[in-house]
């Protein structure tokens, strides 16, 4: 639809050929190339690598979690970890694994469906509650609820960091501000990769909804399914393919003890806590290869144990099409700080285009918070020269690479015949809240229930280990890598 860090990862896209030009930075100290019968890209890519002249071993085996979302290329030897994210791969997850394969779905990919089929998100819904569980899957969930968690946390860590910020502001230590949203994987792939440790600091240490809700699952709701976590298959539905590196960081896969021979517990097995992504676009093509009328198809109830959903059937969550992050901070900071009690949607003014807003509260005169949408790379770009350069006067930014933000995700469906991508994305914004009620996600009940029976309290040592992460920089010199071999 528009930039993307990747937006198009698919395997039959995939080949063998890495050019020198793309900086592929992961290491392939070690590979000696096997005996292999000659192809037509094996002459352009004997002169684009170096000539390793060793005794073949065992191939490199680069997977899904080194790829950095560079927009550069992937090799085939990625191809095993993108089939472990695949329709053929989850069909076979649930002709194994019956009772134990859960699906979590995303509101922009109920939206993107819904327009897709001219009908509403909350029919979407349901009837896909039906299509996967005539599949054989256990449970379907909302990722607004794991989203109303993640809200929460990065309200608390707001807090903390504004106080931070004003208690070390007259010593000159290292600020704490702004803070910078942390859902978008593209993004974080990007800071990671190329901006390193001195812009790491500033991004939200809260995990994604996506992530939120695995850790929900894996570590907490399979205990109440009567199940163990590596028994439990989570499939998260999301808007990008970025989704699916995000869920193959080793930040977010966990390994389960078991007792060993002299009675002390050892390491089992590794478990991710999501075990594959499918975007919008694949379930729409599993509904394909399933022959299924959809429009026609019934509407079962939906699984209201991590779903965001009234006694009176209507769905409930946050404004905005990227999780309304800003707007929740917002809101609760002004109040929490102020004493300002925010009624009505926040105000963002649209400065130099419309993926760069700014929201300001003043008290006597004074701008007290200054928050930002940023949303698209150029915007991005922007910001984070600022922040370099100690210029940028925000508290909070919402950052997203897609332009229009996660509505318009790459692994959306892509607009109709003679639809324009902006047409569509207008669509999607007026689909996107369409049976959903605004609601605060502090008063959120099953959310409640989270931290009542698991967590303790927003900020508390358990909510940092299960619904926050941390980030690493990565060494980008093609150089240095080269030289290692």
């Amino acid at each position: 639809m528009s930039e993307k860090f990747s937006a198009t990862l698919r395997v039959g896209d995939l080949n063998d050929f890495i050019a020198p030009s793309q900086s592929c930075i992961v290491s392939l100290k070690g590979y000696e190339p096997a005996s292999k019968p000659e192809r037509a890209s094996d002459k352009s890519q004997d002169k684009a690598t170096p000539n390793l002249s060793q005794s073949p071993s065992e191939p490199v085996k680069v997977t899904l979690h080194d790829c950095l979302a560079c927009s550069g290329c992937l090799t085939s030897a990625e191809t095993v970890m993108l089939e472990q994210q695949s329709v053929d791969e989850f069909l076979s997850q649930v002709k194994v694994n019956k009772e134990a394969v859960i699906v979590s779905l995303s509101p922009q990919s109920r939206a993107s469906l819904a327009a897709h089929f001219d009908i509403s998100p909350l029919q979407v819904f349901r009837k896909l509650t039906q299509f996967f569980k005539s599949l054989g899957v256990k449970a379907v969930f909302d990722t607004n609820c794991s989203r109303d968690l993640a809200l929460i946390e990065a309200c608390d860590e707001f807090i903390t960091r504004y106080n931070q910020h004003l208690a070390t502001y007259a010593q000159e230590c290292v600020p704490t501000l702004p803070m910078l949203s942390s859902a978008c994987p593209g993004w974080i792939c990007y800071a990671e990769k190329t901006l390193g440790s001195y812009i790491l600091p500033y991004i939200s240490t809260v995990r994604s909804p996506q992530q939120s809700i695995g850790s929900i699952i894996k570590h907490h709701i399979c205990w109440k399914l009567g199940l163990t976590p590596d028994k439990v298959y989570h499939v998260s539905v999301m808007p990008c393919y970025d989704k699916k590196l995000e869920a193959f960081r080793d930040d977010f896969v966990f390994s389960m003890g078991r007792q060993g021979e002299t009675g002390h517990e050892a390491a089992g097995p590794r478990i991710a806590e999501v075990d594959s992504v499918l975007t919008t676009g694949e379930v729409l093509d599993l509904i394909k290869l399933k022959s299924c009328d959809f429009r026609s198809l019934e509407e079962a109830p939906l699984d209201r144990l991590l779903t965001n959903v009234d006694e009176e059937g209507h769905l409930y969550g946050v404004q905005g099409g990227s999780g309304g992050y800003a707007e929740t901070i917002f809101r609760y900071a002004a109040e929490r700080l102020f004493g300002k009690d925010m009624q009505g949607p926040v105000n963002f003014k649209i400065l130099r285009n419309s993926d760069f807003r700014e929201a300001t509260l003043e008290v006597n005169g004074k701008i007290v918070l200054k928050f930002a949408l940023c949303y698209g790379f150029r915007n991005l770009q922007n910001i984070v020269r600022k922040i370099k350069t100690g210029k940028s006067d925000y508290h909070y930014v919402e950052v997203m690479a897609c332009p229009s933000g996660c509505l318009n995700g790459g692994g959306q469906i892509k607009p109709k015949l003679g639809q324009s991508a902006k047409d569509t994305i207008q669509l999607l914004e007026n689909l996107y809240l369409q049976d959903v009620r605004v609601a605060d996600p502090f008063e959120n009940p099953l959310v409640k229930g989270l931290y009542d029976e698991w967590l303790g309290l927003p900020g508390s040592e358990k909510a940092k280990k299960y619904v926050r992460t941390a980030y690493h920089p990565t060494v980008s010199s093609m150089a240095s890598q080269l030289s290692n071999w």
